[in-house]
């Protein structure tokens, strides 16, 4: 199994560069609107906050997956040069259907130097 690094509140970090390296390889997760039981959300991951990814041939963000605690809801994959092979925040909005009572959002970026990287979870209440 791939080692999973997971994203730190940078601002406990004290170096710059593991500020940028821990940044710009985390997903951040957003949700557009309420969450309502069997009506289409939109999730927003973006890999980096503060600081963008390379876009570079042998440096790029592969792939964003996303899982509802252990179930995979939805991925995206990317190319190398996706970007325009410019530093960018990598991002993509998957439109997923809930169907229970709560969401455990959990985001995975991949990158190709860097490995896997984790969100922070996000829970997100869904009306009936």
């Amino acid at each position: 199994m791939p080692k999973i690094n997971k994203y730190v509140d940078i601002d406990t970090v004290e170096r710059e560069a593991k500020k940028d390296l821990i940044d710009r390889h985390s997903p951040f997760i957003t949700v557009d609107g309420a969450a309502k039981k069997g009506e289409i959300l939109s999730v927003n991951v973006k890999m980096g906050n503060e600081y963008t990814h390379p876009d570079d041939f042998d440096h790029f963000i592969e792939s964003i997956t996303l899982f509802n605690g252990d179930t995979k809801l939805a991925a995206a994959s990317f190319i190398p040069g996706t970007l325009g092979n410019e530093k960018s925040h990598a991002q993509v909005t998957f439109n997923i259907r809930p169907m229970g009572k709560k969401l455990n959002l959990i985001a995975h970026g991949y990158c190709t130097k860097h490995g896997i990287w984790e969100s922070t979870p996000l829970e997100v209440a869904v009306a009936q």
